[in-house]
């Protein structure tokens, strides 16, 4: 049975202070902490709907980045067959182009827009205020591939957790990592399904957080699953094969934390500041699951949305279809 004991205050204040203060070079602890670094680039993202007859009408849907405390946005071209219908779903606030097109003689629809970003490295301050905490209880609810019982839940029956949310938090943040290994081998990765995860044991970043969002909303901490895309800590020009997601849980009377667990299992020297950091070298596009897009899909609602949703005659087109591009050049 599940039981939770007290932790020693000092332990919480050396959590809390580790959390706060990071040092020059992330996952040291041995340097002063530092201001936030930040990186400015041009993100691409392209996409061409392919294998469709000439003349036959698709309505498409793309994520769009927005500006938030973590990242400033600017759209800087737009190459798109018709003209887009901005938008915002209402539960998350992802913002939306929606475009409804023809195929050319080819049999294809090509799409692609251009942003201006600055991305800011997360270091996480505890005692931040939250602007969203009317909307905290629907991070404690299931999503379809995130339950909050049944199997997942097998991994702390036998755990002692600590009363205090974000040393909670920490011991979940091990669970998952510990038995965990990043890998993309066979089928059933990549759906980010915690009891998927649990079982199998591997998986890739969607699957690492989902079990540790889960986990995190059975004992009743809130918590939040982010996608984007990963950046190559060199700096320079470059494709970027796909996306990358992480999570941030929100414990009480705090503000969000991040954790990134699939790039701590990935670089064991980092696991420390991963929980509570994030570098600046990602972008996020969208926040959330079971996603119903703006205007609205006739398909069920999307797992997450990170590329373009494409729909034919009222029908989900094969994604394999959809040939995708992503590139970066850093910018001054």
């Amino acid at each position: 049975m599940l039981r939770l004991v007290p932790v020693p205050v000092a332990l919480i204040l050396g959590l809390l202070a580790t959390l706060a203060a990071k040092a020059d070079e992330p996952g040291s602890s041995n340097k002063a902490a530092s201001a936030p670094k930040s990186r400015s680039f041009l993100f691409t993202y392209s996409a061409t709907v392919t294998g469709l007859p000439p003349g036959k009408s698709a309505r498409i849907w793309l994520p769009v980045p927005g500006s938030n405390a973590d990242q400033d946005v600017q759209i800087v071209s737009k190459e798109l067959p018709a003209a887009a219908q901005a938008g915002r779903e209402p539960k998350f606030g992802n913002q939306i182009l929606y475009v409804e097109a023809k195929a050319g003689t080819d049999g294809k629809i090509p799409l692609e827009v251009t942003y201006r970003i600055t991305r800011r490295e997360v270091k996480s301050n505890p005692q931040a205020p939250s602007p969203e905490r009317e909307q905290l209880a629907m991070y404690l609810e299931p999503d379809a591939k995130v339950p909050v019982s049944g199997k997942p839940l097998e991994l702390i029956k036998d755990k002692v957790l600590p009363k205090d949310q974000i040393a909670a938090a920490h011991v979940l943040y091990d669970i998952v990592n510990n038995p965990m290994r990043y890998s993309k081998e066979g089928t059933g990765w990549g759906k980010g399904d915690a009891v998927w995860a649990c079982s199998s044991g591997y998986g890739n970043c969607s699957d690492f957080h989902s079990l540790f969002i889960s986990l995190a909303r059975s004992q009743k901490i809130p918590a939040k699953f982010e996608i984007g895309f990963p950046l190559p800590t060199q700096r320079g020009a470059g494709e970027i094969p796909g996306y990358h997601c992480w999570a941030k849980f929100h414990p009480q009377e705090n503000g969000w934390i991040p954790v990134d667990i699939s790039e701590a299992n990935k670089n064991p020297k980092m696991k420390d500041y991963y929980f509570g950091n994030l570098t600046e070298d990602r972008l996020t596009f969208s926040t959330g699951r079971d996603l119903d897009l703006v205007p609205k899909q006739d398909g069920p609602p999307l797992n997450f949305f990170v590329y373009p949703y494409v729909e034919v005659d009222g029908k989900p087109f094969a994604d394999d279809k959809i040939v995708k591009k992503f590139s970066y050049k850093d910018v001054p």
